[in-house]
């Protein structure tokens, strides 16, 4: 199989606010009826003068128009994930989301909910919630959840900040401050922890892929706090001694977590509770097919053993037996980690994901991501410069492989690749595994969405720049081509060159007030030229 031909829309599109011109009007809105003002009164006299704008914020003022066309642009540029073939963003489970379930999420029903009605108005999103939880305790063993957390990092923060209460009210958080993890745990197992106040201690792989017991018996002392692991870790290697590990940390008086934000290779069939973990949690916009939308908006599930509960972060979703209800009656609870009470529409599509599967189907999804690792790894291993460490091991849902033969003989690594898919409509893959114990590496999870077809085509552009690479390595380092950008020479890492507002952009190149409402001419000038500009 060939790869097909492809190129991606390229539009010179300038921002939004530069694209602004006074007077312009997208919606007129309407004055307010007499009897409202009459009723109401002056509204704004409520307001203390200091919480006041000076004068009105400086917005983009656009036709309707002109705002269709240019978010309309800017989605072409987009390799959106229903486009081509997400394999390459190994870690996360780039799975299909069935259109129904979006189509849910935006009836007016859910759409137009607010956090802060009467729940007696809510009782049908509350019994989404309530549902969940019983599946999700289901495949788990815990015996309570909440989907308060909005991504996978602040799970693994609420877990830490429940471990470190549960020591609190033991007396004995002074001197447990240690939590420890492993190198190919999902990094935010050692920086989640670390922000939550804890002295992280890492595990290095063994010769199977995975710590040796005794390097974690070796650290385990009276200072530890708790264990917090991904497995199969991000190699896609099970650790079959897990319930060994939790048996020692267990000894040592500490608590164990089990980062299932990645759980698709183990629906199921293994369970959190029978490994002996006291929390857990699930990524809603991993394992249960909710888009991740660039980043965000997620939605963790924490759960937790029974005698943890009291800790959960407030309110969770319960059920009185005639009707649901927040329940903030937890008398240690580590209070709230973000607003609210978790991200609705992502809760929703993940219900109705998992309800359409029923138990039979969510062991499917989990079997069918196995084979189709399986299937994938025995291809990618015939392209010439890939290699895999800890070969003779069996991967689950993913694989970490590794460019660093094609390094080697051609001097095109990873980086070099991962740039060059983008030129056959491919996402271009996650290099995120620093430190990079395996050399050049690039992680594949073709989870149960994707067909036999995808998988051969997938392959077929992989091998194309592997030969390119051999043939004429500098078509490969310069790449993309085909892209909306080409190479970025930008430091991505010089806090000097972020400019992640367009206020902040302005005040970077030094531009007055007058530029905030209407940008600048130099701005214009170097979108017009091409020039490199901040980054956004």
């Amino acid at each position: 199989m060939l790869p097909r031909k492809f190129h991606q829309a390229r539009w010179d599109e300038p921002i939004i606010f530069e694209m602004s011109s006074s007077g312009e009007r997208g919606i007129l809105v309407p004055e307010v009826e007499k009897d409202i003002e009459n009723s109401a009164g002056d509204v704004l006299a409520e307001i203390p003068k200091h919480m006041l704008r000076p004068q009105p914020p400086r917005l983009p003022e656009l036709s309707q128009w002109q705002v269709l066309k240019h978010y309309l642009h800017l989605s072409q540029e987009t390799m959106g994930a229903d486009m081509g073939i997400d394999i390459s963003l190994g870690t996360s489970t780039m799975k299909y989301s069935p259109k129904v379930n979006e189509q849910l999420t935006r009836l007016p029903q859910i759409a137009e909910l607010h956090p802060l009605q009467d729940e007696q108005t809510i009782q049908g999103m509350l019994e989404v919630y309530y549902g969940l939880e019983q599946i999700l305790k289901e495949i788990s063993g815990m015996d309570q959840f909440t989907f308060q957390p909005s991504s996978g990092a602040q799970s693994i923060y609420t877990n830490a900040s429940i471990i470190r209460k549960y020591h609190e009210a033991k007396g004995e958080l002074d001197r447990r401050t240690e939590i420890i993890t492993t190198i190919f745990s999902h990094p935010t197992d050692g920086a989640s922890p670390a922000t939550a106040g804890f002295k992280i201690i890492t595990l290095m792989p063994g010769e199977n892929g995975y710590p040796d017991l005794e390097a974690l018996k070796a650290v385990v002392s009276e200072r530890t706090s708790g264990l917090m692991i991904t497995n199969p870790e991000d190699t896609g290697i099970y650790n079959p001694h897990i319930d060994e590990f939790v048996r020692v940390v267990h000894e040592a008086g500490g608590l164990c977590a089990y980062d299932q934000a990645n759980a698709n290779g183990v629906l199921g069939i293994a369970r959190a509770r029978e490994a002996g973990f006291d929390l857990c949690h699930f990524n809603l916009h991993k394992t249960f097919s909710s888009p991740h939308g660039s980043f965000g908006p997620g939605a963790g599930a924490v759960g937790v053993r029974k005698e943890l509960a009291q800790f959960l972060p407030v309110p969770t979703v319960d059920f009185d037996g005639s009707k649901y209800f927040l329940n903030y009656d937890h008398a240690q609870s580590i209070g709230k980690v973000r607003g609210f009470f978790g991200v609705a529409p992502v809760v929703l599509r993940a219900y109705a994901w998992a309800m359409s599967l029923g138990a039979e189907g969510l062991r499917e999804c989990a079997e069918i991501s196995v084979l189709n690792n399986n299937y994938l790894q025995k291809k990618i291993m015939e392209i010439p410069g890939v290699t895999v460490r800890y070969a003779d091991k069996r991967r689950l849902e993913q694989v970490r492989y590794s460019w660093e033969k094609l390094k080697e003989d051609t001097g095109v690594g990873t980086e070099d690749v991962a740039r060059r898919i983008v030129d056959y409509g491919i996402q271009s893959y996650f290099t995120s595994h620093h430190p990079w114990v395996i050399p050049e590496p690039f992680t594949l999870e073709p989870c149960e969405s994707y067909s036999k077809a995808d998988m051969d085509e997938y392959v077929s552009i992989l091998r194309q720049v592997a030969e390119e690479a051999y043939a004429n390595p500098e078509l490969v380092k310069n790449a993309p081509y085909q892209s909306t950008i080409h190479k970025c020479d930008t430091s991505f890492d010089d806090p000097h060159q972020w400019a992640p507002s367009w206020r902040a952009y302005l005040k970077k190149k030094g531009t007055g007030s007058e530029a905030e409402r209407k940008g600048t001419a130099e701005s214009k000038q170097s979108t017009e030229s091409g020039e490199d500009r901040l980054v956004g």
